[in-house]
């Protein structure tokens, strides 16, 4: 068991907050340089699985637009 912060309610380990259980849009940026000299950044999704941080490739969605 783990007390919450204000010690009026006991939360179970079994119990994830609703942030943990979704995914998140995050922006990273990696300690190194590309080929012309720019910092290497982008976007990932991240979840926390209780233990750790858990990451997913983002692929940018396009919509299809029909004209």
């Amino acid at each position: 068991m783990i007390a919450s912060s204000d010690n009026s309610t006991a939360v179970g380990l079994g119990h994830r907050p609703a942030w943990m259980q979704a995914w998140h849009l995050w922006t990273v940026f990696l300690p190194r340089r590309s080929i012309t000299g720019r910092l290497v950044f982008g976007q990932v999704w991240r979840r926390h699985d209780g233990r750790q941080w858990r990451y997913k490739k983002f692929i940018e969605f396009k919509a299809h637009q029909d004209r």
